[in-house]
């Protein structure tokens, strides 16, 4: 069944309009009894049903909802030295399906992209459509939002909010180091937060290191093999879903 994230659902009913009325009626071709997932701002997902179709609008009423959660039980919200090409694309597509819960873009040393206020602008707008698109077919409950932050200082700023801060860093991985990362997930709870950054193609220099670990993150290897900047993300991600939804 298709999955339209909407505002409300108020006495078992729903009405939708816009984007995702033009995609039941136009395009998916719905008609009256049709059912679909429903999935509201508090993450809770119902099974509807098309009740009404207006001219301009769909009115579905709820038939049941589901009590499992598909979220992973940790808040992971990416970091993202910028990369170059559409890489932060497929980032957001792909973490999106393997579970983070948010993603930030910000200009690192050795980023070759650089974004201006307008550019940065349309870049958003694109990632979280991206992001919704990914959810939708991927079955989430909740939307990941997308942010572009103006420096690396501002990045720096942001790291007291998170329980745990962890940062991927190559010399890490090619000094052997292989425990830090389940460490940290061992540590962790259902329901805290972690940053986990990730620098651009040619990695981190070392003053953003020292500033890094001098704000509370942990380096962390990710394997003895030396991953693209776009896959990074992916591996992490699929060690968390190991960690805290398949072990």
């Amino acid at each position: 069944m298709q999955r339209y994230f909407i505002e409300e659902v108020k006495d078992e009913t729903a009405i939708i309009t816009g984007d995702n009325f033009h995609h039941i009626v136009r395009v998916m071709r719905m008609k009256l009894d049709d059912q679909v997932y429903l999935v509201t701002p508090d993450e809770r997902t119902a099974i509807a049903g098309i009740s009404e179709l207006g001219e301009d609008f769909v009115r579905l009423t709820v038939l049941s909802w589901k009590s499992e959660s598909t979220e992973l039980p940790i808040d992971i919200t990416i970091a993202s030295g910028l990369p170059k090409g559409d890489k932060l694309e497929l980032i957001t597509q792909k973490g999106t399906e393997l579970g983070a819960k948010h993603f930030v873009s910000f200009p690192a040393k050795r980023s070759i992209s650089k974004w201006d206020g307008k550019k940065a602008k349309k870049k958003v707008e694109r990632l979280d459509k991206i992001a919704l698109e990914a959810a939708e077919q991927s079955h989430r409950s909740f939307v990941p939002k997308f942010q572009h932050v103006e420096s690396f200082q501002v990045l720096i700023q942001s790291l007291a909010d998170y329980d745990y801060v962890v940062v991927a860093y190559e010399e890490s991985a090619k000094e052997g180091e292989t425990a830090a990362l389940a460490t940290v997930f061992n540590q962790m709870k259902p329901g805290e937060s972690m940053l986990a950054i990730f620098g651009p193609e040619g990695g981190f220099s070392v003053e953003e290191i020292d500033k890094l670990e001098a704000n509370k993150a942990l380096k962390v290897g990710l394997g003895p093999r030396i991953l693209r900047t776009e896959t990074a993300p992916f591996y992490f991600l699929a060690a968390a879903s190991y960690a805290f939804e398949l072990s």
